[in-house]
């Protein structure tokens, strides 16, 4: 079978796989996060924490409870990291110097994972496991928390009252993250994940060196890296190892993970508002600008124009020959599209047009489909946005779902969208007057722009994804790029529950003869072109720099 054919096959089984779960897992999440009874383990928690389930809070108390929980979740996971040579499965590794393990605690609970440490000689296995798994599974339940706080902003009227936090975040990580993560770790191992506690194993090669090829528990911790859209690798290689993704089933089933919750929570929206076709409007503006991403990728990697690509038949470089071009692309393109950062190919070895489209995908706002909570939200903002601009062009009021949207609305849409282009921007800029950026750079000219331009994208959109050339150890990459993720997440999420507050005090408006529908293809039109537009007018010069300039050169 050709490339192409099996590339074309494996979207196809992805979207029919993708296409079968919707309805029954968008279904279940809807009641997951609107039932009243709760768990007897839940109830038991709640008692330990103190927590009363039935106090509802208004959004600055929901904020804080994100807030907070996020801080002590840093100083924790700081703290694993500096005491690791005095815990159990250290492997005899020592403590983990303090500017990485800041970057890193702010990383993992940020859902960016970003690395700048090799994992397989840095982390022992009670650090990964106690730690970094651990927040992968909450930074993900924390993001699907504000989701829900946004929708029922929408939903409910008369009312400063928004849900509660800790019921969400513990609905979330018990009934939803742990038992599909349960479920996808032994169906990893059995397609030959490694799963191990050991801390190596020793092989002699044919020369008679003795070598030791690292292990890990890679199964239960790649699982949730996946589902939660985190995608900080176990090994260094990411999921291009072959312990983490050994084949092409175990390549479909990571991509699966990636896309499902994301994918899924439009048909929970459209439960919720009580109309499902808001949410397959949705949806289908999160499918178009993933095609076309996949589209232009896969395109660009198959038609190189590099004297050694050229005689290869395409760009291989960089790619793993058991995924080849299609899967590389598909996989890059749903990495980018959500807030997960795996990789199973290096983006940094793509063509000029093929890396720029991973690249443009963050750029878009990571909503096509986002990341577990956070792509709802994120293109939630953009269709206000949208409605917004389309009520100035007919002279009235906006309003979206029986929803006013006047100045406090627009302010914090507006606050949620332009937060990463400023780190975006403005942290590229200020890396590029540090002197020491340059040498950091793997490549000049405009490849080198694009490693410096992707660091700060991936980190202001939580993504975690690295062109590998730039070399971001220097103590202003780890303290600038903490900053990024920080603001690129935290900012969002306190304008989203302002949002949401504002939307719940209001009293809902009937529809009239003049109200713009928002379910058909006019309003999803309307929805791309400002995503579309507003990464454009926002980007277009940074892209004309990197990637642009370099597939034209």
């Amino acid at each position: 079978m050709s490339d192409l054919a099996s590339g074309l096959v494996t979207a196809g089984i992805l979207l029919a796989a993708l296409a079968l779960v919707h309805r029954p897992l968008g279904d279940y999440m809807a009641r997951v996060f609107t039932s009243d009874r709760h768990l007897r383990f839940e109830r038991g928690l709640y008692r330990v924490c103190r927590v009363d389930p039935s106090a509802e809070q208004r959004w600055p108390t929901y904020a804080l409870g994100v807030l907070g929980f996020s801080l002590v979740s840093v100083v924790v996971l700081y703290l694993l990291q500096r005491l690791q040579s005095s815990l159990p499965l250290s492997l005899g590794r020592g403590p983990v110097g303090p500017g990485t393990a800041f970057n890193t605690a702010v990383s993992f609970v940020t859902n960016t994972n970003w690395q700048s440490y090799v994992p397989e000689t840095t982390m022992g296995h009670l650090v990964g496991m106690a730690g970094l798994t651990v927040q992968n599974f909450l930074s993900a339940a924390v993001g699907l928390s504000v989701a829900m706080a946004l929708v029922r902003g929408i939903t409910r009227a008369k009312t400063d009252r928004l849900g509660n936090f800790w019921v969400d975040l513990t609905r979330g990580t018990v009934r939803i993250l742990l038992p599909i993560a349960a479920v996808f770790a032994v169906v990893l191992v059995a397609l030959g994940v490694t799963q191990s506690l050991r801390a190596g194993v020793t092989v002699t090669g044919p020369d008679g060196a003795r070598n030791t090829i690292a292990l890990a528990p890679t199964a239960s911790q790649e699982v949730v890296k996946e589902l939660g859209t985190n995608g900080g690798g176990i090994f260094n290689a990411n999921s291009a190892h072959p312990f983490e993704n050994p084949n092409t089933w175990t390549d479909l089933v990571e991509i699966f993970l990636i896309l499902v919750i994301p994918v899924s929570l439009t048909r929970t929206f459209g439960r919720l508002v009580g109309n499902p076709r808001q949410g397959y409007v949705l949806l289908s503006v999160m499918g178009l600008l993933w095609t076309f991403v996949l589209a232009v990728t896969w395109w660009a990697e198959a038609h190189p124009n590099g004297p050694a690509a050229l005689l290869a038949g395409a760009g291989l470089e960089g790619k793993e020959q058991r995924f080849g071009i299609g899967s590389s692309a598909l996989f890059a393109t749903s990495t980018t599209g959500t807030s997960t950062g795996a990789v199973n190919a290096m983006h940094d070895s793509f063509s000029g047009l093929g890396g720029g489209m991973p690249l443009l995908h963050m750029l878009f706002g990571e909503l096509s489909p986002g990341g577990v909570g956070t792509g709802l939200y994120s293109i939630l903002v953009m269709a206000i946005i949208a409605m917004f601009l389309a009520g100035l062009m007919v002279g009235r009021t906006p309003e979206y779902l029986g929803k006013k949207l006047g100045r406090r609305e627009v302010t914090a849409s507006a606050i949620a969208m332009l937060a990463m282009p400023a780190v975006v921007l403005l942290g590229t800029g200020a890396a590029l007057l540090v002197p020491g950026t340059a040498a950091a750079m793997g490549n000049s000219g405009p490849h080198g722009l694009s490693e410096v331009l992707y660091a700060y994208t991936s980190t202001g959109n939580n993504n975690g994804s690295a062109f590998g050339g730039l070399t971001a150890t220097s103590g202003w990459f780890q303290s600038s790029l903490s900053v990024a993720m920080l603001v690129g997440r935290f900012v969002p999420i306190i304008a989203v529950l302002c949002l949401a507050g504002s939307l719940a005090a209001q009293q809902k408006v009937p529809r009239t003869a003049g109200t713009l529908p928002t379910t058909g293809p006019l309003f999803g039109s309307v929805l791309t072109g400002t995503i579309v537009l507003v990464a454009a007018l926002t980007f277009v010069p940074a892209l004309a720099l990197g990637p642009v300039a370099e597939a034209l050169a």
